[in-house]
């Protein structure tokens, strides 16, 4: 069975492929959440799209970890969806924490930026990098973070000048 997702003008996009993982929750699982993201590839995606929605991905599951599940059992999982469709990907994380208003604490994030701190910038960040991102509360009582990144699919292989052009940016 082939998965579609509707865009507007109500084309249809077939499914390339579609993960699932669990991770209990604490920072030594991303090493594991990254190496799997790495498997789902697919070259038609922009070498500069696949680096940032990894990006993203990390920034959203260490969220997970350092606020959701902070002072929870090391047990509690992660559960991470990876869907990739002809032009878009879609990234969900599930988590266990206490809900928040995402707009809010973005729109508090980017009113008082400290260039000085060593985190506090992934949901800015992840924001920046999707072209959708939703966050709610599920009716199991689960809070899912959802990202979606749509591209343009290349018909030539990527290259290591795409990856620097994404360094480069990244570091400006």
């Amino acid at each position: 069975m082939v998965s579609v997702i509707e865009l507007k003008g109500s084309e249809k996009l077939p499914m390339l492929k579609k993960a699932d993982l669990q991770v209990n929750t604490g920072l030594n699982g991303l090493s594991w959440v990254l190496s799997w993201f790495a498997q789902l590839y697919d070259s038609r995606i922009p070498t500069s799209v696949w680096i940032r929605c990894q990006l993203a991905l990390a920034e959203g599951f260490t969220n997970a970890v350092r606020h959701a599940h902070k002072g929870k059992p090391a047990d509690l999982r992660v559960d991470i969806q990876v869907a990739v469709f002809a032009e878009s990907l879609e990234i969900k994380i599930w988590d266990s924490g206490d809900p928040f208003d995402l707009e809010k604490k973005i729109k508090d994030i980017s009113e008082k930026v400290d260039i000085h701190s060593p985190g506090g910038r992934g949901l800015k960040l992840i924001k920046d990098i999707a072209d959708s991102i939703s966050y709610e509360r599920t009716a199991a009582g689960r809070n899912c973070l959802s990202i979606v990144k749509n591209y343009t699919p290349v018909s030539r292989p990527n290259n290591e000048d795409d990856i620097l052009e994404v360094v480069e940016e990244i570091s400006d």
